[in-house]
């Protein structure tokens, strides 16, 4: 808990909110209802361990910020997350309302944790270790099963590997969601590949028996398709959406739209975790990534 003035406001309330959700309480000494909750703001902030920082702000002496906030009665907290206020509430509440306050914002303990060993995982595999990171994103998905950018990121190791087998284990308690998401989608349509290559696949001159059939005729789009499903499992991407460009070049909506999904799938497989920035900038676009978006927007759209 800290007491805010105007001259530490910047550093100890808007700097701080965005790496850690900052609970402003705005009270006065003279206020008896902020007497029963200041206490219990103080408890829960020891009880959370650091998920939040309780920042406690004198209405009458820090005018200029009660009125920056608007406050019109006391006690009202408000919480600031990434330099924004999010939500607040007035009053004494008892202890159990202000944490469910809490927990609707506030990230679990299990899930900052997940998203450490994420971080740790994503440092690893940046400096070619993927034991180290494999390892990080397994224990980052069984801390926080609710973690699916861990989750994808574990899958999409785990194929990247040829661990085909622990990534469908690792990826069935989210494959319900696979509709609804284009990347846990993304996932699908590449497994989805593997057992098609799997089942169908005639030996090592498959690939060619794919070219003779395109090269007999262009609009083979099931050789083409067939193809470029073949070229996901060996992770030839870029081959792989040059194919089904082929085929949105001359019937875009063939099979259900089934080149177009399947191309952006594969640009949520290739695209690389965003660089942090300082706040106001753009990450940087990966070029091969940038490349290929920009292919897909001018077919489609011709």
């Amino acid at each position: 808990m800290i007491d805010v003035t105007v001259e530490n406001f910047e550093d100890e309330v808007v700097a701080a909110s965005m790496n850690v959700p900052v609970l402003v309480d705005f009270w006065a000494p003279w206020c008896g209802p902020c007497k029963s909750l200041g206490p219990v703001l103080e408890k829960l902030e020891t009880e959370y361990a650091g998920r939040f920082k309780l920042a406690k702000i004198d209405s009458d002496q820090e005018q200029q910020i009660a009125s920056m906030f608007g406050i019109r009665s006391i006690p009202t907290c408000v919480l600031l997350m990434e330099g924004r206020p999010v939500d607040g509430f007035m009053g004494a509440l008892p202890e159990g309302q202000v944490r469910a306050f809490l927990d609707k914002h506030i990230p679990s303990a299990e899930a900052i944790e997940s998203g450490i060993e994420e971080d740790d995982a994503m440092q690893a595999l940046s400096s070619g270790d993927a034991d180290t990171a494999l390892e990080k994103l397994q224990h980052a998905v069984a801390t926080d099963p609710g973690n699916d950018d861990a989750r994808f990121d574990y899958v999409k190791l785990l194929l990247q590997l040829g661990h085909d087998d622990d990534a469908k284990v690792a990826f069935a308690p989210v494959i319900a969601k696979a509709a609804g998401s284009l990347r846990l989608g993304a996932l699908k349509t590449w497994m989805d590949a593997i057992d098609f290559v799997a089942s169908s696949a005639s030996g090592a001159g498959v690939e060619a028996e794919f070219d003779t059939k395109i090269a007999a005729n262009k609009r083979d789009f099931d050789a083409r398709y067939a193809r470029a499903r073949l070229l996901m499992v060996q992770q030839r991407w870029t081959e792989a959406m040059d194919e089904l460009l082929e085929i949105l070049m001359r019937d875009k909506a063939w099979g259900e739209e089934a080149a177009r999904k399947t191309y952006v799938s594969i640009l949520e497989i290739i695209e690389p975790p965003k660089v942090k920035v300082a706040e106001g900038q753009i990450p940087p676009e990966d070029p091969v990534v940038a490349s290929y978006r920009r292919r897909l927007s001018s077919v489609v759209l011709s």
